[in-house]
């Protein structure tokens, strides 16, 4: 077992230094597809409704390649070393149009052998010869957006899909792909522990190589927030989470992050880099982006709405809002991020991302020892078990004050 030490101090402070990072994190490319069938209730994402004229297929894969090949001199020469592409619901996309897409990115940016390129899905929108073309295309993993397989609580959510339709993509997935993920929820309006069992229970026997595991929260420009349906009690929904998380850990599953779960071999490193501080470049509308250089961490944002995003492709100009993270503001994006995952992170991570020392965050990392919040060992960083339970509680430590 590592054994707990200090961190020496060397009179660091943030308002003495400015980030300096020696080599750029690994890189991955995320696709923002903005359109759904019909938006749920509970999401705050940016996703549209599908218009009476349909989705401008065409249109916008042009404008994706061009908002790429715009970015290429921000990651001249890096490899990539995953891709995600999300919504909305991407698996509203043609198979020849993803080829087309994915053929493009390949000729424009160099890939990592064994590159991970995951598609999410609506199990409305997909059958067993989709998924088929969507593996030809390239895609190595999809992840599939089940929710629930009670009838009663998909409609509370407002899913396009029913529990037949649950059940034939995630056998469809089984069949095309050898890693994917099943998204579950718990906690949702009127859902009893017996209810959340059966779903697990359900989802289970399908045995998915990675699970994710959401409480339903009320976010805020949602439809839930401004009409809150009847939910769980505080109680109840604890119970929930620690049955999912007894069961899956009876079932052979790593608990690897808040909300993840994997069988050997299967954590999502599209998702790894991304709690891990590293770099991704976000194309698409409204798509966010983190690139790092040796001034510092820069994050970037595209126009969000579809027509304006698709409106820039001639000017090429694509970006919304970018800015440079403050050196005071590093501590806390790198600690959101990292502090998620259960094993926690190489200590000297946080130097290597931030381009910050260690020390200039001692005191606030000696507060979350002392409420037994964290453990930092002479290899790792990591959250206790308290810690995982009040995750918000420990990352209030590293807010800029």
């Amino acid at each position: 077992m590592s054994r707990i030490i200090p961190i020496i101090p060397r009179a660091a402070s943030l308002k003495t230094h400015a980030p300096a990072l020696t080599a750029p994190p690994p890189l991955s490319l995320y696709i923002h597809y903005p359109w759904c069938v019909k938006k749920c209730p509970y999401c705050d994402f940016n996703s549209h409704n599908v218009k009476e004229a349909g989705i401008p297929e065409q249109a916008y894969i042009d404008t994706l390649i061009a908002d790429l090949e715009a970015a290429l001199p921000r990651v001249w020469g890096r490899r990539v070393h995953s891709i995600f592409i999300g919504g909305g619901t991407p698996s509203l996309l043609s198979p020849e149009g993803l080829d087309r897409l994915l053929t493009s990115v390949r000729t424009l940016l160099p890939l990592e052998p064994g590159c991970e390129i995951t598609l999410e899905a609506n199990p409305g929108t997909v059958d067993t010869a989709r998924f088929a073309a969507f593996h030809a295309a390239g895609v190595t993993r999809v992840s599939v957006g089940i929710q629930s397989f009670d009838e009663g609580h998909l409609k509370a959510l407002g899913r396009i899909h029913d529990r037949a339709q649950a059940i034939r993509a995630l056998e469809a997935a089984a069949t095309h792909f050898t890693t994917w993920n099943a998204d579950l929820m718990y906690a949702l309006p009127g859902q009893t522990l017996a209810e959340a069992a059966a779903d697990l229970e359900q989802v289970l026997s399908f045995a998915p190589p990675h699970l994710s595991c959401y409480h339903l929260t009320l976010e805020p420009n949602t439809l839930f927030h401004r009409d809150p349906p009847s939910l769980p009690d505080d109680e109840t929904s604890a119970d929930m989470q620690e049955m999912i998380e007894a069961r899956l850990a009876e079932a052979g599953y790593n608990h690897y992050e808040t909300s993840a779960f994997a069988r050997q071999g299967h954590k999502c490193r599209h998702n790894l880099n991304y709690w891990r501080f590293g770099d991704y470049l976000g194309i698409g509308a409204g798509a966010h982006g983190k690139l790092s250089d040796h001034l510092g961490v820069h994050r970037q944002m595209r126009h969000k709405h579809p027509n304006t995003y698709l409106d820039q492709g001639a000017a090429s100009d694509f970006i919304q809002e970018q800015h440079t993270v403050e050196a005071h503001e590093l501590p806390f994006e790198f600690m959101m991020n990292a502090l998620r995952l259960t094993e926690g992170v190489p200590r000297s991570l946080f130097e290597e991302r931030t381009g910050l020392p260690l020390e200039v965050i001692e005191d606030k990392i000696i507060a979350a020892r002392q409420r037994g919040l964290l453990e930092v060992t002479d290899t790792l960083i990591r959250p206790t078990e308290r810690g995982q339970r009040f995750l918000n509680d420990l990352l209030e430590h590293f807010l800029a004050h």
